[in-house]
């Protein structure tokens, strides 16, 4: 592992080098590099690969560290840019900051490409870096990018509101994603919204944005003694488990969940229990506890609670001891994962029918998808998973395939696969068995 004073010593003119670019944290970053690492153990890559983040990267995304480091490659190097670069970046309180900020990590980028003598590169998260791409300076080298957030295409979608700040929107991402696939440094454009894939492709027909899987484990290994496990977590064996997962904000809709819980009839929440996994600051677990306390005032539901990070190994547990996964987020733009994880354990989902999530819920049967924002449609929902049994919900085959769409092989073998079609001087030391990847 190495850190940005300490680059590697023995950077040739010729050699090919693929780097990993990533100045976020949390939530999927660490996951979504450590599958690209272990794909490339399997598929036994021959190159340079350097990964770029954050000094903190190490002690947040101890998984995929882990995994860097038992792959013993000497030809893959962990990157951190220094902690004076990473302070000059900035804040990101205020969209005027958020922007400076945005343009001050594409300059890293293409700082520690044309140190690294980078000749392709992977960004992992593009939505950053649009307006910088698209009127800032050029890469250096050939990149691709995963792109997680269009809307430009969400007027398509049932049930779309529109307004004059969201055609305003859509207008800017419009232009801004046009010039960026007219950039020629830019191989490909790495969706995770296929229907934004087809939009685009069909009325421009670009052949530069391709649709990428959000990666999930589709066959999740089962627990051995899921009434132990349960038990354990002190479920009580009467109770219908409703879980949410993830990280505990107000994006996640945990407020408008707890009132309409509240709306629930006492006699209702007699066999119901919610279980809260996720980590959250201080102030914000504060004020949930304080909800929560309120409501077991006046309601006899179970409500359990673990505030903590949970490994990726252990995650897919939670969800198979859940009857119900929760996905109340307000107003959501893009992907989730949390949709995905439940097709995998086979369990419906209560979600919110806006953008992407709505979509995908009708268009896969995954279960109720209801405007989150008003916690009475939330209430309704609810209802309905306790009077009847979870099983009339959803569509299981629809679920599984929803999860084989998403694999992590199929993840790793799109994204190897653009890195083995660029120019062949440019991969020509990047050595890939790809597997067809639709």
């Amino acid at each position: 592992m190495i850190n940005s004073t300490s680059l590697p010593s023995q950077i040739t003119s010729n050699q090919s080098r693929l780097m990993l670019f990533d100045m976020a944290l949390g939530g999927h970053h660490g996951n979504y590099i450590q599958h690209l690492i272990d794909s490339a153990y399997e598929k036994k890559i021959l190159g340079e690969i350097d990964i770029v983040v954050l000094p903190q990267f190490a002690s947040v995304h101890q998984d995929a560290v882990k995994a860097i480091s038992d792959f013993k490659h000497p030809q893959i190097n962990l990157v951190y840019i220094s902690i004076a670069e990473e302070a000059a970046l900035g804040s990101r309180k205020s969209g005027f900051d958020r922007a400076m900020r945005n343009f001050r990590e594409w300059e890293i980028f293409c700082k520690y490409a044309q140190k690294l003598q980078t000749t392709y590169a992977l960004i992992m998260y593009l939505d950053t870096y649009t307006l910088p791409i698209a009127f800032g300076k050029k890469s250096p080298c050939f990149f691709s990018g995963i792109y997680f957030r269009p809307t430009f295409h969400y007027s398509t979608f049932t049930n779309y509101q529109s307004s004059w700040q969201k055609n305003i929107q859509y207008w800017r991402e419009k232009v801004t994603i046009n010039q960026i696939l007219h950039r020629p440094q830019l191989h490909k454009l790495l969706c995770l919204d296929p229907f934004a894939v087809k939009a685009l492709q069909f009325h421009q027909h670009n052949s530069k944005m391709v649709h990428l899987a959000d990666p999930v484990s589709p066959n999740p290994p089962l627990l051995d003694n899921l009434s132990s496990f349960q038990a354990k977590l002190g479920i009580e064996q009467h109770r219908r488990v409703f879980l949410l997962f993830g990280a505990l904000d107000e994006r996640k809709g945990i407020y408008q969940l707890l009132d309409a819980i509240e709306l629930l009839p006492p006699e209702l929440t007699q066999n119901f229990c919610l279980l809260i996994v996720g980590k959250t600051n201080l102030d914000e677990q504060t004020r949930i506890q304080s909800k929560i306390a309120a409501l077991r005032q006046t309601h006899p539901v179970q409500i359990l609670e673990l505030y903590d990070f949970i490994p990726e190994k252990e995650v897919p547990k939670y969800f198979q001891a859940a009857d119900v996964i929760l996905a109340p987020y307000q107003c959501h733009v893009g992907m989730s994962g949390i949709l995905l994880l439940a097709a995998a354990a086979g369990k419906p989902v209560l979600s919110s029918s806006y953008g992407l999530m709505g979509k995908l819920v009708r268009h896969h049967r995954l279960g109720l998808a209801v405007d989150s924002t008003v916690p009475a449609e939330i209430t309704q929902a609810l209802s309905r998973y306790v009077l009847e049994p979870p099983t009339t919900f959803g569509d299981r085959n629809q679920m599984s395939l929803f999860a084989e769409q998403n694999s992590i092989k199929l993840y790793s073998s799109t994204i190897f696969q653009c890195i083995a079609g660029i120019d062949q001087q440019v991969s020509s030391n990047i050595t890939v068995e790809v597997e067809h990847a639709s």
